[in-house]
């Protein structure tokens, strides 16, 4: 730690005193006084610039004559002896100048003096219009109003250390919490437009301090000190620091606004972060061994959690999301608070580990009425969930002391030094943020259901869907079409002929020229409705409300228009391109049938030749002819009959699948890719919950 001093303006001013004519002896003489002091000093900062060019570095030296207080430097070090106060006081000071991020105005004059005094050793000391101003009373002051003009002041670097300060080194998370951060932030996308904001909000939280917290120092450690109004908290704060801080007294509540107090540089970003300003930024006293224990230490002292004020209690919730840990403050009266348990206490179970629970003001119990308030807290904290740090386990740290006395500040202070010296506590809170995140998302994704759609639910509603665009009787129609044209082809020409007329005459009446009715165009698309309303219930069965809702959205979208789909799909593959196929026996039959009729007609003409005398009577042959005719023509025809009765099957089952297979393509793009898209994001997403929390396996 770098000391500064601040001379008195009778030194800084020596060389400006009016000398000569016009002053009283007495006045005179304590002109050559003042004069011969500064002679000595002068003669003390010459040799201090001769050791300097050596190469001795260390502490400044200055010789000043015994006896003179008006020329000695005040050191600030814990070490001090005399005019500890006002060390004191300017320790504070420059420590909110430098710790606020913003260069103070005395450290660059300290550095130029220097600097100047080494160039130059006879170079004259500033002058009294330089160095005055500063300070209104000569002694350096508590604090820094913000509000303060930039004056230039004479100050000499006594301590110069000899190490340069290192860089700032930014937080870096380890391999498994940068995992979970990025299993965190892929769920968070994945679910943002199926869950609610509300729900989303505490991850998207955690995810942006995590991000920011990163982005600031690793080596320092922020810590607050939280509790109820009367506590002790501020007693506390003090007595860490080493130094009267944060103001206490009877008067309720007494602090109104953080205070932060750095143990070393490089905090700046840290605390303005927590949005402490630089008038309430401190420095502590402390002896270098003290400093060194608690090096890296960002301390915060907030206002009571129970105060009267809606703007104190904002306050602590608001730090508290910000802070790496905090020590909870409890007195005997207040310890076993249900405000303190409920709202704080209790919530914050999982950050034991970044928790220390300090019961103050033990000087005012008698004999062992404190060891018992301690473990009534101890037995608290066990219910509200706190692990405890026992036995080397990890958890809260549980300590009794008294601020007022200092019985037990050691213990906090060693607990503290070594838990900010772990470097662990950004990377541990972050990680404890995490897990309240996951366990707040667990409604929503620990269902212990394997999502998914079933091959016999896809089945099954392929099925609802070809009956309702009426798979099965498109194939038995394409079958009976089938038989009809195998009759055609293989009937007697007779049969042909009498069935062409049936037909005509049919037709003529409109005897069949009856219209698909309404009624079963409406149950169509009845049935439609409640196979999407079926497979959407079984494929959201057991998910949670909000993903249950979004597949259920996702096949009600399908559903648009898929009445009308199967209805086209129907025409298009219900009525077969070109001529149906024919078996290879086809041409026998209509060959065979020919032949039929052909000795029909032979036999009879020869028959009726003879009749009418143009050929010699012989009624055998003709009439033998004409038997096998008649008798060969239906045989032919009904051979048949049996024979197309497999090919006809066969047609009509493909006819079935081929609409079949046109419904299922239908429902499928339209209603269960969109339904299956929806559980494959929901796996997915449980599988980054998995990651989040730690597990190895996610079901579902």
């Amino acid at each position: 730690m770098t000391a500064v001093t601040d001379h008195d303006h009778h030194d800084a001013s020596a060389e400006n005193v009016p000398t000569g004519e016009g002053l009283s002896d007495g006045d005179k003489a304590e002109e050559k006084e003042e004069q011969r002091e500064h002679k000595e000093k002068k003669a003390g900062r010459e040799e201090q610039a001769e050791g300097e060019a050596k190469g001795t570095e260390g502490e400044a030296r200055e010789s000043d004559a015994p006896g003179k207080a008006s020329s000695a430097d005040v050191d600030v070090n814990a070490g001090a002896g005399a005019g500890a106060g006002a060390g004191a006081d300017g320790h504070a000071r420059v420590a909110g100048d430098s710790d606020s991020g913003v260069p103070s105005t005395r450290e660059g004059t300290t550095k130029d003096a220097t600097k100047d005094t080494r160039a130059d050793p006879h170079t004259a000391p500033c002058t009294e219009s330089e160095s005055s101003g500063a300070w209104d009373d000569g002694l350096i002051a508590r604090r820094v109003s913000e509000t303060d003009p930039p004056v230039r002041e004479t100050v000499v670097e006594t301590r110069v250390s000899s190490s340069v300060p290192q860089p700032v080194m930014p937080l870096a998370y380890d391999g498994p919490l940068r995992s979970r951060l990025d299993a965190l932030r892929e769920l968070v996308g994945l679910s943002r437009t199926r869950l609610d904001s509300r729900t989303l909000a505490e991850a998207g939280r955690v995810l942006d301090e995590a991000a920011a917290r990163r982005r600031l120092s690793g080596q320092h450690t922020v810590v607050a000190i939280a509790g109820a109004t009367g506590s002790g908290k501020s007693q506390l704060f003090n007595a860490l620091a080493g130094v009267a801080i944060s103001e206490t007294g009877v008067r309720r509540p007494t602090t109104a606004m953080p205070i932060a107090c750095s143990w070393s540089d490089g905090a700046a970003t840290l605390i303005d972060r927590l949005g402490i300003p630089g008038r309430l930024r401190r420095r502590p006293l402390q002896s270098a061994e003290a400093e060194a224990q608690l090096r890296g230490l960002v301390l915060v002292d907030l206002p009571d959690h129970d105060s009267a004020a809606v703007q104190h209690r904002e306050q602590v919730d608001r730090v508290l999301a910000l802070v790496d840990a905090v020590i909870w403050v409890v007195d005997p009266e207040k310890y076993a608070d249900a405000v303190l348990h409920e709202r704080y206490l209790r919530p914050m179970a999982g950050h034991a580990e970044v928790m220390f629970v300090v019961l103050n003001q033990v000087d005012r119990l008698p004999g062992e009425a404190a060891d018992q308030v301690l473990d009534d807290l101890r037995r608290l904290l066990d219910e509200d969930g706190i692990a405890l740090g026992e036995y080397g386990e990890p958890g809260a740290t549980v300590l009794a002391l008294s601020a007022l006395t200092g019985d037990g500040v050691g213990e906090l202070r060693e607990a503290l030094g070594q838990f900010v010296g772990e470097r662990g506590a950004a990377a541990r809170r972050i990680s404890a943020d995490l897990d309240a995140a996951a366990w707040q998302l667990r409604p929503v994704y620990a269902t212990g259901r394997r999502a998914g759609l079933s091959e016999r639910a896809r089945d099954e509603f392929s099925d609802r869907l070809a009956d309702a665009v009426g798979a099965t009787a498109a194939g038995q129609a394409a079958e009976r079409v089938w038989l009809r044209n195998a009759n055609r082809a293989c009937g007697t020409p007779w049969l042909r002929l009498w069935r062409w007329c049936q037909d005509r005459r049919e037709s003529s009446t409109g005897r069949f020229a009856v219209g698909e009715q309404p009624d079963e165009e409406a149950t169509a698309r009845q049935r439609v409705e409640q196979a999407v309303r079926t497979v959407a219930e079984r494929a959201s069965a057991g998910l949670p409300a909000p993903w249950a809702l979004a597949v259920r959205e996702a096949a009600v979208r399908g559903a648009q228009g898929l009445p009308e789909a199967l209805d086209e799909l129907a025409t298009r593959a219900g009525t077969p391109s070109g001529r149906p196929p024919r078996p290879g026996w086809w041409p026998v039959a209509v060959l065979a049938q020919a032949s039929m009729t052909i000795l029909q007609i032979v036999g009879g003409l020869w028959l009726v030749a003879q009749i009418v005398g143009v050929m010699a009577p012989n009624l055998g042959v003709p009439v033998l002819l004409m038997s096998v005719g008649i008798v060969g023509g239906p045989g032919v025809e009904w051979s048949c009959r049996l024979a197309a009765r497999g090919p006809a099957r066969r047609y009509g089952l493909e006819a079935e699948r081929r609409l079949r297979e046109a419904a299922a393509g239908c429902g499928r793009a339209r209603v269960l890719d969109p339904v299956a898209a929806e559980l494959l994001r929901y796996r997915e997403v449980r599988e980054q919950y998995g990651r989040v929390t730690g597990a190895r396996a996610v079901v579902g």
